[in-house]
């Protein structure tokens, strides 16, 4: 038997069990589908942290004939000191033998220790179908513990809670799709108010996932700096034969330097992606609103994302770094609502410093008449910013989805706000770094310097999204 607590999800089949132990495991592997009897044998996810095993969840089916079961149990009770005893029973007399296969199954884990996690759709009405699942599991004398987990509108909660107050010692609304990180801890901490022996090694367990939580941050921010650096030294050469006309390959050569820097950025996407456990995230454009998907060179990233010509000629003024608060880092002021973004004009920048100045090709004559083309490393003052204003929020929408989050990776349609403005110093300090890595000054140093900045950055957003 395993050391770490388990936890049997439990309830009514398609209340959302499986979402539950997705979002709590970690682990976008747990099916979870709309008909009911997706689960239908035991399944174990264990969550991890550096190969130790912190917890485990343990998907269940759904109960399918509890009023018949709870009948049985009811026809040979004894006392209440042996209705543990009778629900062994119950499971030994009846496994194998089909009367009540999700009944046998879904107990089974809890007689052998497992903890009991209730599951209830907060959006249907309370009802006394449920009553024979929740006395059963009452028989059973283990720990227990009730989410509410609102599927759909949140019209019947507090009903909800009065009914389940009756039969767990905890009770919390859990919403498995939406549920941010710090809520997910929280949880894990009222685990441990069911058992005394679980007190403490849950408090490690949630000690080590707010640990992790920081390195996977860190490697994030690390893999946006290192990405950054890569695409400010960017330099793409083409050769040609006197022959052949200059300008068409010149076109075709910032074609090719613009593709290598999407390529960057995509692989940057999928490395941040994989440093929060998700895996084949669908990123197709679903709508205007979607400014991840939106083109790295279109003139709504530029416009978004980009600093005004004010802005971008008053950090020349200083030499290259930003003075006070000259850069407002493509929000334009307390925060921004992503639904009214488009159209609003909020830190734009002029034809000047958009994509199409993004880089220079330059032409050199070699030997045998033929002449070498070269494009970048671009010297535009606002590609750092649309890139890095790119990244912040993909990191924003990646951190805080859940693993019972499925579907296409697509903004919040009640358009909340997920990037506040930054400070002035973080301004200054992006500033500088972005200046030395177009420079090619100091770039290990750089790198590691602004990774720690963009890490502090990434803290933020979260904090303020929580």
């Amino acid at each position: 038997m395993s050391t770490s607590p388990q936890f049997a999800v439990v309830g009514h089949p398609n209340k959302g069990k499986s979402s539950i132990v997705s979002t709590l495991a970690h682990d976008d592997s747990v099916l979870v589908g709309e008909l009911p009897g997706t689960t239908t044998r035991c399944r174990h996810f264990p969550m991890k942290v550096d190969g130790e095993v912190l917890y485990t969840l343990i998907d269940t089916p759904g109960f399918q004939r509890a009023r018949s079961a709870w009948a049985w149990l009811q026809e040979h009770e004894t006392t209440a000191d042996q209705r543990p005893e009778l629900v062994r029973r119950f499971v030994a007399e009846h496994a194998g033998q089909g009367s009540f296969p999700d009944e046998v199954e879904l107990l089974q884990p809890i007689m052998e220790g497992a903890g009991i996690l209730y599951v209830v759709d907060g959006s249907v009405p309370y009802g006394p179908e449920y009553d024979a699942e929740m006395e059963i599991l009452r028989w059973t004398g283990q720990p227990r513990l009730a989410l509410i987990n609102p599927i759909g509108q949140a019209d019947h909660i507090e009903a909800w809670r009065t009914a389940l107050g009756q039969y767990f010692s905890v009770v919390r609304v859990f919403n498995a799709v939406t549920a941010d990180f710090e809520k997910r801890v929280e949880l894990l901490r009222a685990f441990g108010q069911l058992q005394e022996e679980w007190r403490r090694p849950l408090q490690r367990a949630a000690d080590n996932l707010e640990a992790d939580r920081r390195r996977r941050r860190e490697a994030a921010a690390r893999t946006v700096a290192e990405t950054l650096a890569e695409m400010l030294s960017l330099k793409v050469t083409r050769t040609i034969d006197p022959e052949d006309e200059v300008d068409p390959a010149k076109a075709e050569l910032v074609i090719k330097y613009q593709q290598r820097l999407e390529a960057l950025e995509l692989a940057a996407r999928q490395a941040v992606e994989s440093a929060y456990d998700h895996h084949d995230l669908d990123r197709r454009e679903s709508s205007l609103d979607d400014l991840v998907a939106q083109d790295l060179f279109s003139a709504e990233s530029w416009r978004i994302f980009g600093l005004s010509r004010r802005k971008l000629l008053g950090i020349g003024a200083v030499g290259g770094a930003a003075a006070g608060g000259a850069i407002d880092l493509a929000v334009g002021g307390t925060s921004f609502l992503l639904g009214t973004l488009i159209g609003s004009g909020i830190g734009a920048a002029t034809t000047f410093f958009a994509a199409n100045s993004l880089v220079d090709v330059k032409l050199f004559q070699i030997p045998m008449g033929r002449k070498k083309l070269v494009a970048g490393p671009t010297k535009n003052r606002n590609f750092p910013y649309v890139v890095f204003g790119r990244a912040r929020l993909h990191h924003a929408l990646v951190s805080g989805r859940s693993h019972a989050q499925r579907g296409e990776l697509d903004l919040d349609e009640q358009a909340r706000a997920l990037m506040p403005s930054l400070p002035a110093g973080e301004n200054r300090l992006l500033e500088k770094f972005f200046s030395r890595l177009r420079g090619r000054r100091d770039v290990v140093s750089s790198t590691e310097r602004l990774a720690e900045v963009i890490a502090r950055v990434f803290k933020q957003d979260e904090a303020a999204d929580s």
